[in-house]
């Protein structure tokens, strides 16, 4: 058997232990024109009919058995077509803790943990009173090997294709001198491009690869230094890269610059080792997928920084004009209707006026403020433009950023107007038990009654029924600055969005999936075909019926992977998105005057590391791989002794089989 294996590429101990430890074996024939009146199952009679390709086994009718025939597409290494039981993964690992949480994620994160650990406890107890499942078969345990063989079936064909002529052949003694100096005259040509190859790999490309090694070095030290800068937290809480967005983009491309060298020496060593080995397929896809994601972004980022450098007076005439309509005249136009009985309102006009003038004045300075750095506008959009040609996203995390310096004074209005209308409100709400004889006990959290002073509930009435009338008004002023505050954040929410598009799309997976799903596997699915009709056509050349058991007629498909788990991450973000923003927390807040924060880009931006390690390869890590001494080729074994690729007898003839039978028999397909 080990003769088929001669010129193996890689190791074949390695593929059989990968299969399962098992030796190759001979299981039947093929269509052979023997017929024998007893069953034997090592050595399968089996019949393929070259006009129905409907496979049977010969079996004798005193046999009593049934037989199951498994019909399957053999996947092709060569395309990284392959079965799996389980769906590739996308992302790297397990990244829900990896980066942690901050508030009030901390807390819905823990209390989940808690509700899934407190399920798994019931399910557990119910397991121990109810039959939910059954020990599996040994045909069950061996079906992940199966799956291994099936995939590394085509490689093994292949190569024993090549040597099918060679069986029982015996390996040619080295060529004479005489000999070689005849096959060195006819291939000089060839000796003298091989020489040359040779040259240049051994003299040049060391040189030149050390250059390169240099400069890849030099780069990674300024991406390292640049991480630690955005990393630096200045204020004990949040890092740089936690406050602006801008940071944040630039971390996330330095930090997948970092791992790209790891992933493409992982892959060219991949190329040491068989085809049908599927370990690597996961880096690969998730590889070229940021190689992808990150030339769409380049490519999409010039077309904009184009339009914007050759119109930049435009541009900033109409960031100009939008800033002031919605954020300063939009706003004074809205306080001035607000102090004047707005829709049909009976509010406090003393009170509406004060608190009027106050924010009126407030925008007035920030105005002027504005018109101080206008001038400067046209830079900034210009420098935004030149920034775009380092892709899409670094613009638009630029007037994410830009957006919220130029609404710090909305953010302003809404902290001051929030606080005023939640202690307006507090003290209404305390006033009310003071006026039904009632007071909150803090310690034990509930109300009691109590007993007070008729001048006290005298003065609590009267600060009630003031407070009481002049709520509307705050509350008008809160709502305006709550309605603005909350258009910023989805606006920012939806840049975020864009941003994760362009970051974590699974636009390679997509792909793969819609030319090839094979190569994208969800699982395996087993379909029973006709088997009457299949029974039919299991019938000799001559239509003379055959002798076959009942026979049974099994597909074997690869299930691509769901869309819903190629789209899991943006799935999570959604539900991030939801659980902050849409949550019964947030109505409450808006309703009793507590601050609603915008979503902390570390819950937001973690769903989009989950194409990164949590911790990245260091500078001596990177060059101890990039300087590694390349692992020698591992050889193939031809009658138990180990030989070179493809070499037999010292000499430098290969063992490719030649005419028609190169490319296997039909049988084999």
């Amino acid at each position: 058997m080990r003769s088929l294996f001669r010129g193996s590429p890689h190791s074949v101990d390695k593929l059989i232990k990968h299969c399962g430890h098992r030796e190759l074996q001979v299981l039947g024939t093929l269509n052979t024109n023997d017929i024998s009146n007893t069953f034997d199952p090592k050595m399968l009679s089996l019949h393929i009919s070259p006009r129905t390709k409907s496979p049977w086994v010969e079996c004798p009718d005193q046999a009593q058995i049934s037989i199951q025939i498994v019909i399957f597409h053999r996947p092709d290494p060569k395309r990284m077509q392959y079965l799996s039981l389980l769906p590739i993964s996308l992302a790297l690992g397990d990244k829900q803790h990896a980066f942690g949480s901050v508030p009030p994620f901390d807390m819905i994160d823990r209390d989940e943990e808690h509700a899934r650990q407190r399920k798994a406890r019931l399910a557990e107890k119910v397991k121990q009173h109810t039959v939910i499942s059954h020990p599996k078969t040994q045909k069950e345990l061996a079906l992940e090997t199966i799956i291994k063989q099936i995939n590394c079936s085509a490689e093994l064909d292949t190569l024993m294709q090549q040597n099918i002529h060679m069986v029982g052949v015996r390996v040619r003694r080295a060529m004479s001198v005489g000999e070689r100096m005849v096959e060195t005259a006819s291939n000089f040509w060839e000796y003298i491009l091989l020489e040359g190859k040779r040259a240049f790999r051994l003299h040049v490309w060391p040189f030149l690869s050390q250059l390169c090694i240099l400069y890849l070095m030099a780069l990674r030290i300024c991406a390292e230094a640049l991480l630690l800068l955005l990393d630096w937290r200045p204020f004990g809480q949040s890092a740089l890269k936690d406050v602006s967005a801008t940071a944040q983009q630039v971390d996330i491309r330095l930090q997948q610059f970092c791992y790209w060298p790891d992933q493409y020496i992982t892959l060219q060593r991949r190329r040491n080792d068989w085809e049908s080995i599927t370990s690597s397929h996961p880096d690969y896809i998730r590889f070229f997928n940021s190689l992808w994601l990150v030339a769409n972004d380049v490519i999409i980022g010039i077309a904009l920084g184009s339009y914007i450098v050759e119109n930049v007076d435009y541009v900033a005439a109409f960031m100009d004009k939008a800033v002031t309509s919605y954020s300063i005249a939009g706003l004074q136009q809205m306080l001035k209707w607000l102090m004047d009985y707005p829709a049909g309102l009976k509010l406090n006009n003393e009170l509406a006026t004060f608190l009027g003038d106050l924010f009126l004045w407030v925008i007035d300075y920030w105005n002027g403020c504005m018109s101080q750095l206008r001038p400067a506008l046209p830079h900034v959009i210009r420098l935004i433009g030149i920034c775009s040609f380092a892709g899409a996203s670094l613009p638009i995390s630029m007037f994410s950023d830009l957006l919220s310096l130029l609404t710090v004074h909305i953010y302003s209005f809404y902290i001051a107007s929030a606080r005023i209308y939640n202690w307006q409100l507090m003290i209404i709400i305390s006033l009310f038990h003071l006026f039904r004889g009632k007071k909150r006990n803090v310690l034990r959290n509930r109300i009691d009654s109590c007993d007070y002073d008729l001048d006290q509930l005298l003065l609590g009435t009267i600060l009630f029924t003031l407070l009481f009338f002049l709520l509307p008004t705050v509350a008008v002023f809160y709502a305006t600055f709550a309605g603005a505050r909350m258009t910023i954040i989805a606006l920012k929410a939806a840049l975020d969005t864009w941003l994760a598009c362009l970051n974590h799309f699974p636009l390679f997976a997509l792909m793969l999936r819609i030319k090839d799903s094979r190569r994208l596997p969800g699982g395996i699915r087993f379909e029973l075909q006709d088997t009457p009709s299949a029974l039919v056509s299991a019938s000799d050349s001559s239509g003379k019926p055959v002798q076959t058991a009942p026979t049974s007629y099994i597909r074997l498909k690869s299930i691509a992977l769901p869309l819903s788990q190629t789209f899991t991450q943006y799935a999570q973000l959604g539900s991030r998105l939801r659980k902050h923003y849409l949550a019964p927390r947030v109505f409450r807040c808006l309703v009793v005057g507590h601050f609603v924060p915008p979503i902390h880009r570390k819950n937001l931006y973690s769903l989009q590391y989950s194409m990164l390690p949590v911790k990245r390869v260091s500078i001596t890590d990177l060059w101890k791989l990039l300087t590694a001494e390349p692992k020698p080729q591992e050889f193939g074994f031809a009658n138990g002794h180990a030989i070179p690729n493809g070499v037999l007898g010292g000499g430098k003839r290969t063992t490719k089989a030649k005419g028609a039978n190169a490319n296997g028999y039909w049988w084999s397909k």
